[in-house]
């Protein structure tokens, strides 16, 4: 069975992260954003979004840069932990010109696994008034919205990958399709 644990960055959606992986039959559990690296043992993980803002609170994401430099397993960044991908890697970000809250059409234009089978265009919850404004030259753009560059990232050489906005309400549409989509990627990447 596929391990993916959920990274608490204190989002208000970081139990329905976890539920969603429970409900397509992941091995998953919360673990706090202090946790050791040493002490994580999972296939996989996932950037919870949280009330941090990128460019005054970072430190509280605890350890997530470490996880990014030791670990080398398949990570998903939503929200804030999509920002801190941006900003980890040698990018910027900061207060969004136009905060997203709500529903939104989000854009597919480059095609990805983590997007696999699914339109090129759908429906998206947004919720967040910081953004991405520079991507590092060693990450490339799928998806934006009409008020954000950055609704999707992807690192081109290790299996990284961030979103904007919140895949795992409701209101998003194809939200299990691409929770399903990571979780095949990080099978895959598993062997």
């Amino acid at each position: 069975m596929i391990k993916i644990d959920v990274v608490d960055n204190g989002g208000q959606w970081t139990h329905r992260e976890w539920r969603m992986l429970r409900e397509l039959e992941v091995d998953t559990k919360i673990i706090p954003n202090t946790t050791p690296v040493d002490k994580i043992d999972t296939d996989g993980l996932l950037f919870s979004g949280g009330a941090p803002r990128i460019g005054s609170e970072t430190l509280k994401l605890g350890l997530a840069e470490e996880y990014l430099d030791k670990l080398n397993i398949p990570i998903l960044g939503i929200c804030v932990g999509h920002q801190f991908l941006a900003l980890h890697f040698g990018g910027s970000a900061g207060p969004s010109k136009i905060p997203e809250y709500g529903k939104l059409e989000l854009i597919i234009t480059e095609p990805s696994d983590l997007f696999k089978d699914l339109p090129e265009r759908f429906t998206v919850w947004g919720s967040h008034n910081d953004e991405i404004y520079e991507l590092p030259p060693e990450f490339t753009t799928l998806a934006h919205s009409k008020d954000c560059a950055f609704e999707a990232i992807k690192h081109k050489n290790r299996p990284l990958y961030g979103v904007q906005f919140h895949p795992e309400v409701e209101h998003t549409e194809y939200h299990y399709e691409i929770f399903t989509n990571f979780i095949n990627i990080v099978r895959k990447f598993k062997g």
